[in-house]
């Protein structure tokens, strides 16, 4: 944390009115520091005497504590520490942190003094107390900027009026509703309601129903209001549907004559058995030299979204397709992504490509980056093509083994540089036909899925590569930066305890030593815990134009170029690709990184909604086994309980402190256990224990456990 500084005794309004230019300047740059010299040439003064002027006010507001020296002749602005603004993160408890961009350390508000902010506004702090060691506390005294206005909650209808009970855990207060303004809306609905005001002295904010989703509690309506509560939309307006109506089926002569033809060139598209779209295929033929071309066909989107359409102007604002349990919530009307840039067997379509031509070594001789019409031959599903490479169908036999053969060479040298190699196990429901899961069942990856994957992983990388050395204009990078040697420290803690040592020496150690302990873990229950954890303590990846480098898979270009159908930032990349080879301009670095910006907030909150949508999928399987016992791990602890997840089905749910019988335990946050006092019996993180399904909240989308033994 910062050193604090002291409140300005005079202010800065006791300069002479000459030097304001002095104050605005270090205002203006309030975390660099400048010596006189620099100052006089930014402020273009020239003479000796205003020179000796400058030394003499940089020296008054020393004093005055408005600037302070931190080197020999250099100086840096103090700002006045008492108020800061920045955003709020509420916590499922109440209390809130505020994230200030100037601050090292987020300021901790206590649940009585958020005043009247919600989760994710922008708000002014006071700060009301910082002890030397300890961290800096204040409260909300302003909300500068609402992040939202419409939530989304379960209607609780009284006579003369109602609340709406948010679904939101960090929202904590519920909206009062007036009966005018109820919209038809009954008790135990599942509604949309809109922020009206929040009146000075009452301690409910004022809303209006806006929409009705359905009965809380049925399946559609729950999905629906996971897809509303992170700020998705189900429909398409009618000019979004229109645009996507006006392409014809088919291609025309003048557009395929623009193109590379490969629809006599074998293609073929590998994707999940109930896929619906297909937005990359493969193809696949044998050189003269012995060598291989192998193309990377991706659906050409930006071909039908062109920039400012009423398309595009709705996939910007998506972002990205979201993915929930039993549902896909596209970035795209279904004419286009399931239809005219769905790379279906048997029919003429557009693509963009990267054609590689790869010796048995899987070494690239040589790439091109082009636009192509293709034939896919045939559509296999992962489950297929796997036979195909274990031998058990003969279809494509040889070019499909050759085609995985090459692949694997491809994953080899991309772990053998450094890339790291997570394969935690995923997991997904079995539906019934109401929506109710039934069976968790482990999704499997194998040769296929994997195969698919290395030659994504190479267009990606070749095209970023391409761009930076050989165009050198901006594009949409995936970036993933190192990770902060002090946030892995639990992780490196916790992996130490299964005994894997996790060295922090350079990146090069972290990838090799987290890579052994994947491999050494592979198939234990301590997988499930350590593997997830890891990728928390990294780093999330981001798109922007000012970095290149993804740590995880040790690329030191990398970019998304394979799926414009679901990601906008795919669509940016194909549409500054194809400008830049053909000498059309460049993009505007400002504009393409605000894009960038947009997209990885969005991208975020379709990972909470997917997310969001698996943990009430849990919380309703496990409603099923109220009252049995089960053996888990414990995931999480924290000041009021520990998580356990469920071996069995890998649901989560809590034992409260409270709760644990026969001592009185206290949490150790340093080490995340609790510890009984009298017995000294302790509980931590990874920890196998036998929990009782104590009681389900659909609403909060939490579970109960007892702990069964000690």
């Amino acid at each position: 944390m910062k050193k604090k500084k002291k409140t300005h005794k005079s202010g800065p309004r006791k300069l002479p009115g000459k030097y304001r230019q002095l104050l605005e300047f270090f205002q203006g740059n309030p975390r660099k520091s400048f010596n006189y010299k620099q100052i006089a040439h930014k402020l273009s003064i020239t003479s000796e005497e205003q020179r000796q002027d400058i030394i003499k006010i940089l020296n008054v507001m020393e004093k005055e504590e408005i600037i302070e020296a931190i080197d020999r002749g250099r100086y840096r602005y103090v700002p006045d520490f008492s108020l800061f603004t920045g955003k709020i993160e509420v916590t499922q408890r109440g209390a809130a942190f505020v994230i200030v961009d100037e601050l090292e350390e987020d300021i901790y508000i206590s649940k009585p003094l958020t005043g009247m902010a919600l989760n994710g506004d922008i708000v002014t702090v006071e700060l009301t107390r910082q002890k030397k060691g300890s961290r800096m506390e204040g409260k909300v005294i302003e909300i500068v900027e609402r992040a939202r206005t419409e939530f989304v909650g379960t209607v609780q209808r009284m006579k003369k009026f109602a609340f709406v009970i948010p679904d939101n855990s960090r929202i904590h207060v519920d909206f009062f509703v007036a009966i005018d303004d109820m919209n038809k809306a009954k008790d135990g609905d599942k509604v949309i309601v809109e922020l009206k005001g929040w009146p000075i002295g009452t301690p409910n904010p004022f809303g209006r129903v806006i929409k009705i989703l359905g009965k809380a509690g049925e399946h559609n309506t729950e999905m629906h209001a996971i897809i509303s509560e992170f700020g998705f939309k189900t429909d398409f307006e009618e000019n979004v549907l229109a645009d996507a109506d006006a392409f014809p089926d088919a291609i025309s002569p003048k557009e395929i004559a623009k193109r590379e033809d490969f629809r006599k060139t074998l293609t073929f598209t590998i994707d999940p058995v109930d896929a619906k779209d297909f937005d990359d295929a493969i193809s696949f033929k044998t050189l003269e030299n012995g060598n291989y071309e192998i193309g990377v066909h991706i659906a050409d989107v930006s071909h039908f979204v062109r920039p400012h359409s009423a398309l595009d102007d709705e996939a910007y604002d998506r972002g990205t397709s979201v993915y929930l349990v039993d549902r896909t919530v596209p970035m795209l009307p279904e004419r286009i992504s399931n239809h005219l840039c769905s790379l279906k067997p048997n029919v003429d379509r557009l693509a963009f490509a990267v054609i590689f031509e790869l010796d048995k070594n899987a070494n690239v001789k040589n790439y091109r980056i082009t636009k192509t019409i293709i034939h896919s031959d045939r559509r296999f599903s992962y489950e297929e093509a796997q036979e195909v490479i274990e031998g058990k169908s003969k279809e494509y036999g040889k070019e499909i083994q050759t085609l995985n053969a090459i692949a694997l060479k491809i994953r080899e040298k991309r772990f053998k540089n450094g890339a790291i190699s997570f394969e935690s196990d995923e997991y997904r429901f079995t539906l019934d036909e109401n929506g109710k899961p039934i069976e968790v069942v482990k999704k499997v990856r194998k040769e296929a899925h994997k195969m698919i994957e290395d030659y994504m992983l190479l267009a990606n990388k070749t095209v970023a590569q391409h761009v930076f050395t050989k165009i050198k204009k901006p594009l949409p990078y995936r970036v993933h930066e190192a990770p902060n040697v002090e946030k892995m420290a639990f992780f490196i803690q916790t992996a130490k305890k299964f005994g894997y040592e996790i060295k922090t020496e350079s990146h090069e150690t972290i990838s090799s030593t987290i890579n052994q302990m994947v491999e050494k873990s592979e198939g234990k229950i301590e997988a499930n815990i350590l593997h997830p954890l890891a990728i928390r303590s990294m780093e999330k990846a981001v798109y922007t134009t000012k970095d290149t480098y993804h740590f995880g898979l040790n690329f030191d270009f990398y970019t998304h170029f394979t799926s414009p159908i679901r990601r906008y930032p795919d669509l940016i990349v194909h549409r500054l690709v194809f400008d830049y080879l053909n000498k059309k301009g460049g993009g505007n670095a400002e504009d393409i990184e605000k894009a960038c910006k947009h997209s990885s907030q969005m991208e975020q909150r379709a990972t909470q909604a997917e997310r969001a949508s698996t943990k009430y999928k849990q919380i309703e399987f496990l409603s099923e086994y109220v009252g049995e016992t089960f053996e888990g791990i414990i995931s999480g602890v924290t000041e009021w309980g520990i998580f356990v997840e469920l071996k069995e089905n890998h649901c989560e749910g809590m034992v409260r402190i409270s709760d644990i019988k026969g001592d009185f335990y206290e949490f150790y946050e340093k080490d995340l256990c609790v510890v009984g006092r009298r017995t000294g019996k302790k509980f931590g993180f990874g920890d196998t224990v036998k929990v009782q399904i104590k009681r389900t909240n659909m609403n909060k989308r939490t579970a109960d456990f007892n702990l069964v033994n000690g």
